[in-house]
């Protein structure tokens, strides 16, 4: 299919055509009045009934020019069914009568699209949406290169949100992989090359886009919801625990290089065990006084 480009299109100032429009017209009255006033011979009549022809012709002809273009707005000119230009001159314009003027915006569209299931990279169904802001680019290639530019960008749309979603998973804290919970930015910015190289054959620009609505299908949201719950709970148990051992060792090591204690392997062993205790215990520890010795 061959791709039509956008090209400026011949026209002028409507305002210019409208004074000479007015200009007609005060001469066709003028002539009127003055032909029925005078006394004309009969050498004048023939010129006066060609002007009052001629005259409503030429000003049927500029009045069916005018045309007005509001600011980002544009009209693409054609000639029998042929693409001769787009005219971007905000205003009263004006063109030949026989011209085709067909307006169209490229003013900044917001469309935010509907929920679609689909399942992530690991397979889990999830609900996702998009808002994009869109507008059209090339006025030719959206009106002549699809059959209606607004229904393609949201087929489009719909295509490149079920494609992004598949290529990631929902959450992962156990990879660090990219997801698409946690990585708003790179996947909207990777949505929004997706959707300029879908809609450049209809001369769209997508401008901005990201991700409005993310959540898991409702048939598995209670069990995703307890497995986030455990992954959490085990990297908050794992960040203790490597807490709790730097801190055991720091005091062992501490003691052992002051001289505050001499500690053999089973006392050591012992206070180990009673320091990580105290330091991943969920409740407060409750001292116990040892009156007698480790071995008794």
């Amino acid at each position: 299919m061959a791709s039509t480009r956008e090209r400026v299109a011949w026209s002028t100032s409507g305002y210019l055509m409208l004074v000479i429009f007015l200009a007609l017209a005060f001469l066709l009255v003028l002539r009127i009045t003055t032909f029925g006033t005078a006394a004309p011979g009969d050498d004048a009549v023939p010129g006066f009934l060609g002007s009052i022809v001629l005259m409503p012709l030429a000003l049927i002809v500029i009045a069916k020019g005018f045309y007005m273009i509001q600011p980002n707005q544009a009209a693409a000119i054609t000639l029998f069914g042929s693409y001769r230009g787009t005219d971007r001159n905000a205003g009263l314009r004006w063109v030949w009568p026989w011209m085709g003027k067909t307006r169209i915006s490229v003013r900044a569209n917001n469309m935010v699209s509907e929920k679609l299931k689909v399942n992530d990279l690991r397979g889990n169904p999830i609900e996702i949406a998009s808002n994009v802001v869109w507008r059209v680019a090339d006025t030719a290639q959206a009106l002549f290169d699809v059959d209606d530019y607004k229904a393609f960008v949201v087929v489009q749309i719909e295509s490149a949100v079920r494609s992004i979603g598949s290529r990631y998973p929902y959450d992962d804290i156990e990879h660090h992989e990219v997801t698409l919970r946690g990585s708003h930015e790179q996947v909207g910015a990777e949505l929004r090359d997706e959707l300029n190289q879908r809609l450049a054959v209809a001369g769209i620009t997508v401008d901005d886009c990201g991700l409005t609505h993310l959540a898991y299908a409702p048939e598995i949201a209670g069990a995703m919801l307890r497995r986030q719950q455990a992954e959490a709970v085990i990297s908050a148990r794992k960040k203790l625990v490597e807490g709790a051992v730097s801190m055991v060792e720091m005091a062992l090591n501490q003691l052992s290089e002051k001289n505050v204690v001499e500690l053999d392997p089973e006392r050591r062993a012992t206070m180990v065990s009673n320091l990580m205790v105290v330091l991943c215990g969920e409740r407060e520890a409750q001292p116990v006084l040892n009156t007698g010795t480790l071995y008794q």
